[in-house]
């Protein structure tokens, strides 16, 4: 049924073993490999941290993968049709015998892909509005205080401080921070928000302008202002924002977010403050404008009331038709309230005489004839009244009487019939009761054992610890935790006072530097 087994002198491999000498001969031939070509696939990192993609030429594409430890370090992170150039080793994966390149570094194949990334960048971020012109602001005439950053070892900084010495001596805050290199972006976005952070009126007095400032260079050098996280850092900026990065002829993306751009440092300087001498002339001149417009506003107002007064009649002619009037309405006066006093006398008769008709001593007379008249009768007629309403009482009584009893009879009967069935539903109910109670105690007791295997300090009887800052909210992951942090420990026994502290480095923040306008050498 089967066929003879021929002899043969070769090797017998394992699929394992095969796969690991695939491995190692590979990874001996092609220890450290340059390789070019187009990013494809590349969705972003993994939840663990590992890139994974494709590099792909016309003809052929290659796995590529990123460790997460190489990924945090890369200067420039892949994009989907970036092309690039590859630094790493080639390996296999023998779980599904595949060949890939392990990225140690990666970098932009030429300055043509530098532009092309930096304006694909820029068509992204100008779609989101951050580059708007509705977004810009006015800078401030006359800023109390002015915030840069740069460098505080270049030449960058003194140009600044020179120029603004010249033009209007102003108080200036100095954060510095590093200008190229691979954490210049990082310093700079901290160093914006840092500045937005203080508050008006505290310690550290907050600038009312900004300035990020940097010396010219070549684009790599510069690529840290095109960073997004710089230019959403200056986009979001409540201060007003002058961008002066390189010379007039080199332009970054912080350029397009910036409230004002300057073509360089010192052009940063001349825009944020006026000219002190020229603003001194200016207001003298127009003190003097004003003065001399006053005095001719005045004389010409005194020119006009003199012209006024002069038109104005003298008081005797106005007072004269008045006092004639008033002598002439005095000789008639009299004879005019001799007459109406006669007038009213002949009135006050005639309304005596019809008084007399209608006086209140005949009226009296009149009603008390017609009393007499009346006599007894309305009396008789009250006691009628009254005895047929003694009458009509006393039967409603006899009736009332009548009704009671059958009322009470009837409601005896109902009060008992009542009793009977409540007697019966009571009898019924005891039994019922005493199972639904006992169905509740059974539950609660459930209920009870439920809470006390999720009751936290359970937790903490078996060697846990519950951490709470200083106003009693619990912190749940290490981040949460700054250095030198009032913190509260509770274990299942009490609880403890304690310290936030990091275990291993970590990047301190770095504080803005005063600048004083006094003594703006000393910072040197």
């Amino acid at each position: 049924m089967f066929a003879e087994k021929v002899p043969s002198n070769a090797h017998e491999w394992s699929v394992t073993d095969l796969a690991g000498a695939l491995k190692r001969t590979l990874e001996d031939a092609f220890g450290f490999v340059r390789l070019r070509g187009e990013v494809s696939g590349y969705r972003g990192p993994h939840s663990s941290g590992h890139a994974y993609f494709c590099l792909k030429d016309q003809n052929a594409r290659i796995d590529a993968v990123i460790w997460k430890g190489s990924f945090a370090k890369l200067k420039i992170r892949p994009e989907e049709g970036m092309e690039v150039i590859a630094t790493g080793r080639i390996t296999t994966f023998p779980g599904s015998s595949k060949y890939q390149i392990v990225v140690d570094t990666l970098e932009p194949a030429g300055i043509g892909a530098l532009m092309a990334l930096l304006e694909e960048r820029r068509r992204k971020l100008t779609a989101e509005g951050l580059f708007a012109a509705e977004r810009k602001r006015r800078l401030p005439f006359l800023p109390k205080v002015i915030g840069v950053v740069t460098s505080p070892t270049g030449a960058v900084i003194r140009d600044i401080l020179h120029r603004l010495e010249d033009r209007f001596p102003r108080h200036v805050l100095v954060w510095p921070v590093r200008v190229q290199g691979d954490t210049c972006a990082a310093e700079v976005a901290a160093a914006i928000r840092g500045f937005n952070a203080l508050q008006p009126g505290g310690k550290v007095p907050r600038p009312d302008v900004l300035i990020v400032a940097r010396g010219g260079g070549s684009i790599e050098d510069l690529w840290g202002f095109n960073e997004e996280i710089v230019v959403r850092a200056a986009a979001e900026s409540d201060i007003p924002l002058v961008s002066a990065v390189g010379h007039e002829t080199d332009t970054t993306l912080v350029d397009y977010a910036a409230d004002v751009r300057a073509p360089t440092p010192t052009g940063a300087a001349e825009m944020v403050v006026p000219v002190r001498v020229e603003l001194m002339a200016g207001v003298n001149d127009l003190s003097r404008r004003h003065t001399e417009t006053m005095l001719r506003v005045i004389e010409r107002r005194r020119s006009d009331l003199r012209a006024t007064a002069r038109a104005l009649p003298t008081p005797e002619a106005l007072f004269s038709p008045k006092r004639q009037r008033l002598d002439l309405a005095a000789t008639k006066l009299y004879p005019a309230l001799s007459r109406n006093a006669r007038g009213h006398e002949e009135r006050l008769l005639k309304v005596a005489r019809q008084l007399a008709h209608v006086s209140p001593v005949a009226n009296v007379a009149r009603m008390r004839a017609k009393l007499d008249a009346v006599g007894s009768r309305p009396y008789n007629a009250v006691c009628r009244l009254v005895t047929l309403r003694e009458e009509t009482l006393k039967q409603l009584d006899r009736r009332l009487v009548v009704s009671r009893e059958t009322l009470l009879r009837a409601e005896r009967t109902r009060i008992a019939q009542s009793t009977e069935l409540t007697q019966r539903v009571a009898e019924r109910l005891a039994p019922a009761l005493k199972g639904q109670l006992a169905r509740k105690a059974d539950r609660l007791e459930a209920v009870s054992k439920l809470f006390d295997s999720l009751n936290y300090k359970s937790v903490l009887e078996r060697g846990f610890a519950l951490v709470r800052d200083a106003e009693g909210q619990p912190l749940r992951s290490a981040d949460a935790v700054l250095d030198g942090q009032a913190l509260v420990l509770e274990f299942a026994d009490g609880k403890v006072d304690a310290t936030g502290g990091r275990i291993g480095s970590r990047p301190k923040p770095v504080k803005p530097k005063l600048v004083a306008t006094e003594e703006q050498g000393a910072l040197f």
